[in-house]
């Protein structure tokens, strides 16, 4: 028994030392600082790691450099980590995954990702030093909370995405590369774009093509006539005040006054949580390849009073019950 009781005081005392040296968490974000999921991941990850991690960041800015320049930005992230040197590094979404992720492997330095929307080891195959966290829209249950919003229950609803690497693979499951599937006998049609003329008219037009509702999924790569990005805000507010038939998100930094109603959506703060669990498991000791990917399932009933008060909904009582505000 004493002996027992000794491994156990000295595998706490390992685990509180690992903490003690205050490790470096170098953190990848395909995207940029303003973009609100990185905001919303980032906080769950300083939330989950605690205030002993020192957190480093780099930013690819994929949403909003042409494609032809992602190997450029991975490359100075690469450049980036050689003078950091972490105890350990998280890369956010597919593109870090898909362009950084190769330098890293097998190199010794522990690798956590998060918000994965594609299968991991088309990016990094048989990565012994990777794990983390996968990122899957929860379509089906959001659009069953769509049909018990909108009444009379829809018929028709389109679904729109613009043309990035996550739209690209985070539809790829659900829809199997098909335009139009049924779900709670429901038509549900996606239309992925990348031109913000299209964007547009496909808007403008759902009423009248029979859609009775909208659901709005990514829009941060659309391209004006001139090939420049057309800013997410822009897309997201002149879509709420243009579109003729309520619109839904799919995740939660599209819900707000201004913007969609809401829907049961992904939350990036759950996916930085579940990648910090796991980050920490592995600054106290635990091998990347001992912890096998995990889903972040966790979705959530996120609404705007402003949005229901402006369509004349109202939810059903154990929805209100669960639901998540934002204003």
């Amino acid at each position: 028994m004493k002996h027992l009781l000794l491994v156990v005081f000295l595998l706490l005392a390992t685990g509180a030392d690992l903490w003690a040296a205050d490790p470096t968490v170098m953190v990848v974000e395909s995207y940029h600082a303003e973009y609100a999921w990185d905001q919303s991941y980032l906080n769950g990850l300083r939330e989950g790691l605690g205030a002993k991690v020192k957190l480093v960041r780099f930013q690819m800015d994929t949403k909003r450099v042409p494609k032809s320049m992602y190997q450029q930005q991975a490359d100075l992230a690469w450049q980036k980590f050689l003078e950091v040197k972490p105890d350990l590094i998280v890369l956010g979404d597919d593109n870090a995954l898909k362009y950084l992720g190769p330098k890293l492997l097998d190199k010794g330095t522990p690798v956590v990702y998060l918000g994965i929307n594609n299968n991991p080891e088309d990016y990094v195959p048989g990565g012994h030093n990777i794990t983390g966290i996968l990122e899957r829209p929860l379509y089906n249950f959001s659009i069953r909370t769509v049909g018990q919003i909108v009444q009379p229950k829809p018929k028709k609803i389109l679904v729109l995405f613009d043309h990035g690497t996550t739209s690209q693979a985070s539809v790829a499951e659900a829809f199997q590369g098909k335009k139009r599937v049924i779900m709670h006998d429901i038509e549900v049609d996606l239309q992925t774009i990348g031109n913000w003329d299209l964007w547009q008219a496909e808007v403008l037009g759902a009423k009248d093509l029979g859609y009775d509702a909208l659901v709005v999924g990514l829009y941060h790569t659309l391209s004006d006539s001139h090939g420049h990005n057309v800013p997410a805000d822009r897309v997201m507010q002149w879509t709420s005040a243009n579109t003729p038939v309520p619109p839904f998100g799919f995740w939660d930094f599209s819900v707000g006054a201004g913007k969609t109603i809401g829907g049961f959506v992904l939350s990036g703060r759950e996916q930085g949580l579940a990648a910090a669990k796991v980050a920490r498991g592995i600054i106290e000791g635990a091998e990347p390849a001992s912890i096998p990917p995990k889903i972040g399932e966790k979705g959530a009933f996120v609404f705007s009073r402003s949005e229901l008060k402006r369509y004349g909904f109202s939810l059903p009582a154990e929805m209100a019950r669960r639901t998540n505000w934002v204003e």
